[in-house]
């Protein structure tokens, strides 16, 4: 099954014409050529870029000589009203700071701790699906509820109903509509005195966001100041002392980091999940052996099975990683030069935007045997976990690989395999049309059919 790709662009790029196609869809706008390619450039008075395919490369850029290549410092143009100064667009010690504190949090056993909490999260979207089965509906907002939900559970011990916990939800969902992926500023190099080009909306989302979440913040450091805290994520973070320094996270510094918590942890899972989901629509024999595997390891209800069930859902969790595949929660990165480097016999001065692409990494026409079909099958044969090693990134890779990738590999598996389990999936009216914003989702959502599995109540 061959499911959903935006079509390439076949016109000359300008930059006029990038600023304006970015801000629309990023993977229409950029050429076909790129699912073949090793490498490719592009040069103008304003803008140096290499957008780069070759393991060899990517492998030099994130995990042989990452200090060479930090995050772009354009990228955090239209990242910053909403991430300040966090672990997820901070470079050098700064960074390493903020991950030798949040690390711990996300180490095995906390996974553990955390796993009745996205038992919890995962078995009442299960029910808020099943109570719209015989309707057609978007998926996206449902999936998006969902993801939210294990967040503030295992962050902040409460679910998404908490009325600040809905605020924060509400207020991302208004920042995902307002904010592109790619902010002009990280395409032109701007003066430091110049007004950064973020929309009205954009900056007022953000503001919002932050606001609600200081509020979450300023509680919670009462409460362990107190002693009434819950032993939660939040509570582990802001209480674990940098090994190296002694310090805590600030107020302002925790801010940030819960907000990317949600960007990085929230907005992407909601991503991956709903495309999980209309996959198996789409496949149905997929979708039954999802199912089955499911009733056979998981018992639905409020209590928790043992955390090595999760271990044990194969078929869902090679569903989850092809949707990843095909559709990267987070299509592109950006990196830069610090000096100047030759790349495939062409030099690079520094200041040049190292672009590395999940989204044509994963479908690299050279590296996936058919790229574009939808073949979870393939994770369990030699060729497939070789393409992975080479051409499979959708947490990054090496030091500045996502934190949270062992939680989001526990939390996408579990809330397929209990949604399959108790509800039939199939494709709504019309067929989804990428588009990546500040994830790759649905241009007009992402539209499925729900109907109740016989026996399932």
């Amino acid at each position: 099954m061959i499911p959903p790709k935006p079509e390439a662009s076949t016109r000359r790029s300008t930059v006029p014409r990038l600023v304006r196609a970015f801000r629309r869809d990023l993977l229409s706008a950029m050429p076909a050529r790129l699912y073949r390619a090793w490498m490719a450039e592009f040069r103008s008075p304003v803008i140096r870029t290499a957008l780069c395919n070759d393991p060899t490369l990517v492998r030099l850029v994130l995990q042989e000589r990452p200090g060479d290549f930090p995050k772009s410092s354009r990228l955090r143009e239209g990242l910053a009203p909403l991430l300040g100064h966090s672990v997820f667009i901070t470079n050098g010690e700064d960074w390493a700071f903020q991950r030798r504190i949040i690390d711990p949090a996300f180490e095995g056993g906390r996974l553990r701790e955390t796993f009745p909490a996205m038992w919890a999260a995962s078995v009442a979207a299960t029910e808020r699906l099943a109570a719209r089965a015989g309707a057609e509906i978007d998926i996206e907002p449902e999936t998006s509820h969902a993801a939210a939900d294990v967040i503030f559970r295992t962050l902040f011990s409460m679910p998404i109903e908490h009325r600040i916990a809905a605020q924060v939800f509400a207020a991302f969902h208004a920042h995902q509509d307002a904010q592109p992926l790619v902010n002009a500023g990280a395409i032109l190099r701007l003066p430091r005195w110049l007004p950064r080009l973020h929309s009205r909306r954009t900056r007022r989302s953000a503001k919002a966001i932050r606001g609600l979440i200081a509020d979450l913040v300023t509680a919670r450091a009462a409460a362990i100041a107190e002693g009434t805290a819950p032993d939660d994520l939040a509570t582990k973070i802001m209480t674990t002392p940098d090994p190296q320094t002694g310090r805590c996270f600030s107020h302002g510094e925790m801010v940030d980091q819960v907000a990317t918590f949600f960007l990085a942890g929230h907005e992407t899972s909601a991503s991956a999940l709903a495309w999980a989901l209309w996959l198996l629509a789409a496949s149905p024999e997929w979708q039954d052996r999802v199912a089955a595997e499911a009733r056979a390891t998981l018992r639905h209800g409020a209590e928790p099975p043992d955390f090595a069930a999760v271990a044990r859902l194969s078929a869902a969790r090679a569903v989850f990683r092809e949707a990843m595949r095909l559709y990267p929660p987070v299509p592109m990165m950006v990196r830069e030069t610090t000096a100047p480097e030759r790349f495939r016999d062409r030099d690079l001065r520094p200041g040049t935007q190292i672009v590395l692409s999940p989204w044509h990494l994963h479908r690299h026409e050279r590296l996936w045997s058919r790229p574009d079909e939808f073949d979870p099958a393939r994770w369990t044969t030699s060729d497939g976990r070789a393409s992975a090693r080479d051409a499979y990134i959708p947490f990054s890779a090496g030091q500045r690989v996502c934190p949270g990738a062992g939680f989001a590999m526990i939390e996408g598996p579990l809330m397929l395999a209990l949604i399959a389990g108790r509800l039939r999936l199939e494709r709504g009216a019309a067929d989804p049309v990428p588009v990546a914003r500040l994830t790759v989702r649905g241009r007009d959502g992402i539209r499925l059919k729900l109907s109740l599995r016989e026996g399932a109540g």
